[in-house]
C-alpha cells in the first residue's frame, strides 16, 4: 500500500490541491477566488500554499493586473502526480474496510 503524503493529507493543503488539480495544464487560479472557494483567511492560505510551493506541487506567481498585485496558483506536473498518489493511498485504506 502507499503511504500517505503528509504536506498534502492536512486538511487544508488537501483542499486546496483538490481544488487546484482539477484545473488544466495551463490553468491556474487566483489567490482571492481561491480563498473565498475554500473559506480560508490570507494567512492560513499563504502558509499553505508557501508549505506546497517550497515541496514544489504548485507554482505561485504575482502580477500586476490594472496597477494591482494579483496572485495566481497552479499545479506542477510533480503536484499532480503527489495528488493522484494521495489519492491512491487513502482509495487503497478505504478498500481494507
Amino acid at each position: 500500500m502507499d503511504a500517505l503524503d503528509p504536506v498534502i493529507h492536512q486538511p487544508a493543503r488537501l483542499q486546496i490541491m483538490s481544488a487546484i488539480c482539477q484545473l488544466k495544464d495551463d490553468e491556474r487560479v487566483d489567490f482571492t477566488f481561491l480563498k473565498q472557494q475554500l473559506g480560508l483567511t490570507d494567512g492560513n492560505l499563504g502558509s499553505h500554499l508557501a508549505t506546497l510551493e517550497e515541496r514544489g506541487y504548485i507554482r505561485v506567481d504575482k502580477e500586476f493586473i490594472a496597477r494591482r498585485p494579483k496572485t495566481f496558483i497552479s499545479v506542477t506536473s510533480s503536484g499532480k502526480a503527489a495528488f493522484t498518489a494521495h489519492v491512491g493511498a487513502l482509495q487503497a485504506i478505504l478498500q481494507l474496510k
